[in-house]
C-alpha cells in the first residue's frame, strides 16, 4: 500500500509565494522520479516540474525561474517552492511519484498520485 499526501495549497496574492509538500508512505522500496502536475479549470493536466532520485530537475517553460522543485529522500517527500505567482498559476496541483514497491522486481514500478491541492492566485 502506497499513499501520497499533499499539503501547502491555499490563496495567495499575485506576486506572492507558496510551498507545496507531498509525502509518500507505505510499502516503498525506492522512489525514482517525483514531480508535480497541475490542472486549471477547462484545461488539461500539464507537467510543472520533475526531479530524479539523484536530484536532476526539469521544468516547464512557464514556471522556469519562478518555481523550484526539491526532495528529501530520507522523508520520501517532494516540495514545490512557488514564487512570483501569477493568476494563471491558479490550478489544482498534483504530485506524482514513480515507486518501486517492496517485494516486486525493479521493472515493476508504478506512478502514484496525490489527491491534489488547490492553489488560487488572486489578481
Amino acid at each position: 500500500q502506497v499513499q501520497l499526501v499533499e499539503s501547502g495549497g491555499g490563496l495567495v496574492q499575485a506576486g506572492g509565494s507558496l510551498r507545496l509538500s507531498c509525502a509518500a508512505s507505505g510499502s516503498i522500496f525506492s522512489i525514482n522520479v517525483m514531480g508535480w502536475y497541475r490542472q486549471a479549470p477547462g484545461k488539461q493536466r500539464e507537467l510543472v516540474a520533475t526531479i530524479s532520485s539523484g536530484g536532476s530537475t526539469n521544468y516547464a517553460d512557464f514556471v522556469k525561474d519562478r518555481f523550484t522543485i526539491s526532495r528529501d529522500n530520507a522523508k520520501n517527500t517532494v516540495y514545490l517552492q512557488m514564487n512570483s505567482l501569477k493568476s494563471e498559476d491558479t490550478a489544482v496541483y498534483y504530485c506524482v511519484a514513480e515507486i518501486r514497491r517492496r517485494g516486486l522486481p525493479p521493472q515493476f514500478t508504478h506512478d502514484y498520485w496525490g489527491q491534489g491541492t488547490q492553489v488560487t492566485v488572486s489578481l
